[in-house]
């Protein structure tokens, strides 16, 4: 009687059991589950082509092709006289349905001149770090969004600059709490003192052996996407390319998508 008894509740409690088993394997995953951010790298130059044309629905239609959560572009009129008192920004805002993040490195032609960050994310903050440039002025724009930090710049045609801005942006993020990434043209191949620098304290999430300008003949890639080494966060690369655009603008679009979570 005893055996019937211990039979007919076996079944029952494996099922229990495995069903517990189930539910906490099925936790841990989505405890785990990285978060992915799409990323896109955009030296624009005012949306002016390699034809000279300037055509801003050409360029939008370059970033919406990547649909990217995230998108830093450089070289960016706002209202100057050779924009014809066009912004920019506002106006691949409007063409791709994004949000517009602005940051001045210069006054220019009765305007301002800079770079910026589309977002499909409405940004929580916004910061502006002023670079060194002997040329002219530069900056670094960080916009915080829910899960992450995300920085654009554009750095000096000067080394002595691009060396020196390295250590201020290292020391700009090192105590971020959320993944930080930054994206743009840092005028500088990877082997140099300035990227190396960077290295140290950033992650490379792009290809730097695949050439970005010109972009008709693509020799060098000193175009790029880091994310921020923190023990707290790990990053993973799911993809990452560089655009065939030969026309739209003087450098290619570097494109990442990126998983991160929390260690």
């Amino acid at each position: 009687m005893s055996k019937r008894i211990v039979l007919k509740f076996i079944p029952g409690f494996l099922f229990v059991f495995l069903l517990l088993i189930s539910c906490k394997v099925q936790q841990i995953s989505e405890d785990s589950t990285a978060k992915t951010v799409r990323i896109l790298s955009y030296n624009v130059r005012n949306c002016r082509g390699m034809d000279d044309v300037t055509d801003y629905q050409r360029v939008a239609k370059v970033i919406s092709h990547y649909t990217p959560d995230v998108a830093a572009i450089q070289e960016l009129d706002s209202a100057t006289q050779r924009s014809k008192g066009v912004v920019v920004l506002d106006t691949l805002a409007s063409l791709t349905g994004m949000y517009a993040s602005y940051s001045a490195s210069i006054q220019y032609q009765g305007g301002k001149y800079g770079v910026g960050i589309l977002s499909k994310e409405k940004p929580v903050s916004r910061k502006v770090i002023t670079l060194p440039g002997s040329e002219e002025k530069r900056s670094m724009l960080i916009v915080e969004f829910e899960d992450y930090f995300f920085c654009c710049t554009h750095l000096s045609l000067t080394q002595a600059d691009r060396i020196a801005s390295a250590d201020i942006i290292n020391q700009t993020v090192k105590n971020f709490s959320k993944p930080v990434f930054i994206a743009g043209d840092l005028n500088a191949v990877s082997t140099s003192v300035e990227i190396s620098k960077l290295v140290a304290d950033w992650i490379m999430l792009n290809n730097p052996a695949v050439p970005t300008i010109p972009s008709n003949n693509p020799e060098k890639c000193i175009d790029y996407i880091l994310g921020a080494r923190n023990n707290d966060f790990s990053f993973e690369v799911k993809l990452t390319s560089v655009g065939n655009e030969p026309v739209a603008s003087d450098h290619l679009p570097v494109f990442a998508v990126v998983n991160y979570k929390q260690e």
